[in-house]
């Protein structure tokens, strides 16, 4: 047998992950991820600042000097650091076993991935390109829904404001001016722009094709595989962005047309008068009684859903639902099969942690045992999903006992 099926089989379909951790040369880090505040730097001053983590990731990150597997998650083997193996490396072992058939046949692989990006200050105005333009270079699109957990949000950062398309009232001419000064002056493109102060514990569901500049908050984001954007705003907080990020992702024999790199825009979701109406969400309760509660987090959309459970202190309860999962310990301490599991309070760079697992399709079906362990505190937990069946339709997807 080999170690990939032999860690799988021993383990009862559930793989305990590292941490993933991701720089960017960009903004400033927001330090709520739980990393050790010696360890920001740890990838290189080069790098940038480590702003970012990724959970259940098959996807390789798209920045200048990535090394060959950064962003891509790895399993714990045995709690040996030096012991791991590729998470994508399971998949394509295992295939259905792991992630189930419908997935297999539909992608070939795990579709998604989610992340925390936690950032001081607001990013900037950028958009991920429609399904249309990233079939042009040969990329996927990058759909994304933010959630803003409590958890990891001691401090809001220095602008919890997210802009979001245009307003209703702008035309494309408007906009077309302010992309063609990107080289000349300070465009302030967010003018045309509309704000949301972000509430904790809500989300909001951004399609491909949609501009937006996500506020300051740490945010829990299940996305698409894909790392693939283009950056709108040139100047954000003093910093200076270049023609070569707005016109990334586009072919090289259109990059010199301004209406080429308007066209990756979806204009009617951008302008859309309902806009807070058709993407902002707050939790909607699947379940609860007297041993824990499960609300979806991230729903509303084809591609990807999040749930958050939570077990109540002292109690245990089995969980099932009908697809593989992604998950991430954010609050107390238990166990969840066969593991021991709590939320960090303080990470090394490179060190192990007891916060993040995969959950197979046939342990999730059957049930995951998860016990609260502390007298106090609940136990809350993240759960990411990709669109097997009707999961993202978030009701009549589960089935509970208590033991």
């Amino acid at each position: 047998m080999n170690k990939i099926r032999q860690v799988f089989e021993e383990n009862e379909g559930i793989l305990q992950l590292t941490p993933t951790w991701v720089p960017r040369p960009f903004n400033r880090p927001g330090r709520r991820l739980r990393l050790h505040p010696d360890d920001y730097f740890a990838m290189g001053m080069d790098r940038g600042a480590i702003v970012e983590r990724w959970f259940s990731s098959i996807t390789h990150v798209e920045t200048k000097g990535a090394g060959k597997y950064e962003g891509m998650s790895f399993v714990n083997l045995d709690d040996n650091p030096e012991h791991v193996i590729l998470f994508k490396d399971f998949i394509d072992e295992l295939g259905a076993e792991l992630i189930g058939q419908e997935l297999m046949d539909r992608y070939g692989t795990w579709p998604m991935f989610s992340k925390f990006y936690d950032y001081q200050y607001p990013l900037f105005h950028h958009i991920h390109h429609t399904e249309e333009a990233c079939k042009k270079v040969g990329v996927l699109p990058k759909h994304e829904h933010y959630f803003f957990p409590r958890q990891y949000n001691n401090h809001l950062g220095a602008m919890p404001v997210s802009y979001f398309g245009f307003d209703p009232s702008v035309s494309k001419e408007e906009v077309m001016e302010r992309l063609e000064n990107y080289s000349k002056c300070d465009t302030r493109i967010t003018e045309l722009s509309r704000a949301f102060r972000i509430e904790l514990d809500t989300g909001w569901y951004t399609p491909a094709g949609v501009v937006h500049a996500p506020g300051s908050l740490c945010t829990y984001e299940p996305q698409w595989n894909s790392d693939a954007m283009a950056i709108w705003e040139n100047v954000v907080n003093g910093e200076v962005f270049h023609e070569d990020d707005l016109r990334a992702y586009i072919p090289e024999d259109e990059k010199s047309d301004l209406k080429n790199i308007f066209e990756v825009a979806d204009w009617e979701l951008n302008t859309a008068p309902d806009y807070r109406e058709r993407f902002f969400h707050r939790p909607q309760n699947e379940f609860s009684d007297e041993t824990c509660s499960q609300d979806w987090i991230v729903y509303g959309n084809e591609y990807v859903g999040a749930k958050e459970l939570t077990v109540y202190p002292g109690q245990t309860a089995i969980v099932s639902d009908p697809c593989a999962y992604g998950c991430l310990v954010i609050q107390g301490h238990g166990t969840i099969g066969k593991y021991e599991c709590e939320s960090p309070t303080l990470i090394r760079y490179g060190e192990l942690t007891a916060d993040e697992f995969f959950v197979s399709k046939p342990a999730a079906e059957k049930g995951v045992k998860i016990t609260n362990t502390s007298k106090y505190e609940p136990l809350v937990i993240l759960k990411h999903f990709g669109p097997d069946g009707k999961i993202l339709q978030g009701s009549g997807t589960r089935t509970k006992t208590k033991k």
